[in-house]
């Protein structure tokens, strides 16, 4: 059965990488103790801004930011259901999914962007 994978994408400050590093981690963790098969954050490289769209344009990025891309693969949909719906009530988070706490996370939620995909190729 071919996995089901969660993508984000999100501008981070630089100057708040470091933090965004410590939480991701810490929710990375939870995401894999509740069944999540692999949890990846990854920092811009060898992103540049296209003509069209990008990376960069996707999320307006501003100058002092880089580009997050994340994912988190599970088994199936419904795993992924059953997953996230622990990791959102899991108390070690609580602070974290409080929207009050929303201005003081290392990055602008509201310009980060997410879904779910079915694996269509699996190598």
């Amino acid at each position: 059965m071919p996995a089901y994978v969660d993508g984000f994408v999100v501008p981070v400050p630089t100057d708040k990488l470091d933090a965004y590093r410590k939480m991701a981690r810490k929710a990375g963790k939870i995401w894999i103790e509740y069944g999540a098969l692999q949890y990846r954050e990854c920092v811009a490289d060898d992103v540049k801004p296209g003509k069209l769209t990008s990376f960069p344009q996707a999320v307006k990025l501003k100058e002092g930011e880089t580009v997050v891309f994340s994912w988190i693969v599970y088994n199936s949909r419904r795993e992924r259901d059953k997953i996230n719906a622990k990791v959102m009530s899991d108390p070690r988070l609580a602070d974290m999914m409080d929207p009050k706490n929303m201005p003081n996370m290392p990055f602008d939620t509201k310009r980060m962007f997410f879904g779910g995909f079915k694996t269509i190729v699996e190598l």
